[in-house]
């Protein structure tokens, strides 16, 4: 199983509890405070997503690793595009 489908998976499990809980079927009688923190859960959770997706990325992004040899590798290359330009007669 790919990971979107273990999202999707989730996300349905979550989704259909809630929908239960939060249609209140006849034989099932919530305290007020639950039913007061069921209703914006959705969007409670999608907050939490967004704080973690963002927690990732950036966690990505400061221990994202250099790669030195290939910085040298364009490094070069872009010099010897420069050259063949310049001895064309194109000027930086």
């Amino acid at each position: 199983m790919t990971k979107l489908g273990q999202w999707l998976c989730g996300l349905v499990l979550l989704g259909s509890a809630w929908a239960v809980l939060a249609l209140a079927p006849p034989g099932l009688r919530l305290p007020a405070p639950f039913r007061q923190a069921l209703l914006p859960l959705p969007v409670y959770l999608l907050v939490a997503f967004g704080c973690y997706a963002l927690a990732t990325v950036g966690f990505r992004l400061a221990t994202f690793n250099d790669c030195e040899e290939a910085a040298a590798e364009l490094r070069e290359h872009i010099r010897a595009a420069r050259a063949d330009l310049a001895r064309r007669g194109l000027r930086f």
